[in-house]
């Protein structure tokens, strides 16, 4: 079995067993994966923040720029546009959807720290939306963000062909309504509490609430590049092992790294009473099974060689991070 990796500035090939389940990661002699996240970051800043002025009602702007540009992994866009990169695909064409991608995440997250939902005071290692602009205000920037994010894709795409750009809003829609990231947090809310919560529900909750928008990233990717039905096979049954793998982390990050480490509260999930994998498997079980997820969606993409390096890389930096 394959450990939890804690360094992740490491070169991707220095982070991996001598498994054979690893011997994707071991063909990775010169990639770079802190280098790799640190350029793909850069660009995606420097993309948000053109994206969104401040205009008049200047106070929701400021509300929306706040959150947006707050930090944080900007893990969607990337699998967005190394999806897109691996199959041929430009930064440029990708680059629209991207952001949205990232506006409604952020979108989630603000609505998520509400004092109806999670109520929590910090993110990303500042104080949530709501303690600085007030409820009503954090609401209405959520729902701005998510807005302009379709807009902004619809109207910023450059050379894509329209039947795809259709395509692309279609997956980020059901990714964020009821069929997805809202189905899953309204089933987790009605979960609270409730000591019997099996793992088929809690699968379907994570399913749903997390998987569901990171698997919206690379399939986005994917259609942009014009992929084809294998392609996207292949990469629908990549993105739902990470999106699993990425909350079983979370699940152990919230009962073993600290409220510094995190950026938010630590413990919120005990405090609540929410079933969590490690609760339901125990963290060890929990953490080989994250690691098996990552190490089955990079041998998935094994076919696709050096392209595939960034998203067999970013894999590994699911059970890697520590925030």
């Amino acid at each position: 079995m394959g450990t939890v990796v804690t360094d992740i500035s490491l070169n991707v090939q220095e982070t991996g067993e001598s498994s054979s389940a690893h011997s994707s990661q071991n063909t990775q002699p010169n990639f770079n994966l802190a280098t790799y996240l640190g350029d793909r970051k850069d660009l995606v800043e420097q993309a948000l923040d053109q994206s969104l002025e401040v205009t008049y009602p200047e106070l929701i702007y400021e509300s929306m720029r706040y959150s947006l540009l707050a930090g944080g992994k900007r893990l969607r866009p990337i699998l967005c546009l190394a999806t897109c990169e691996m199959l041929g695909g430009s930064l440029d064409a990708a680059m629209p959807t991207a952001c949205a991608l990232e506006m409604i995440h952020t979108m989630s997250l603000i609505h998520d720290d509400l004092p109806a939902m999670d109520n929590d005071d910090y993110r990303r290692g500042k104080l949530t939306n709501h303690k600085v602009y007030g409820e009503a205000i954090a609401i209405l920037a959520g729902d701005g963000l998510l807005a302009y994010a379709f807009e902004f894709v619809a109207t910023q795409t450059k050379s894509i062909a329209a039947d795809r750009l259709v395509r692309v809003l279609a997956k980020l829609g059901r990714a964020v309504g009821a069929a997805g990231l809202v189905g899953g947090q309204a089933v987790d809310l009605e979960c609270e509490g409730k000591p019997d919560v099996s793992v088929n529900t809690l699968d379907f909750i994570h399913k749903h609430k997390t998987s569901a928008l990171l698997e919206a990233s690379v399939l986005s990717g994917a259609i942009l590049a014009d992929a084809s039905d294998t392609d996207l096979t292949c990469l629908t049954t990549y993105a739902q092992n990470i999106g699993l793998a990425f909350q079983i982390v979370d699940d152990i990050l919230d009962i073993t790294a600290t409220q510094e480490e995190l950026g938010k509260t630590a413990g919120k999930d005990l405090d609540a009473q929410k079933a969590t994998y490690p609760s339901i498997w125990g963290l060890e079980e929990s953490k080989r099974k994250a690691q098996q997820l990552v190490d089955d969606a990079k041998g998935i993409l094994d076919g696709y060689g050096a392209g595939a390096y960034p998203l067999q890389a970013l894999a590994d930096f699911i059970t890697a991070r520590t925030h």
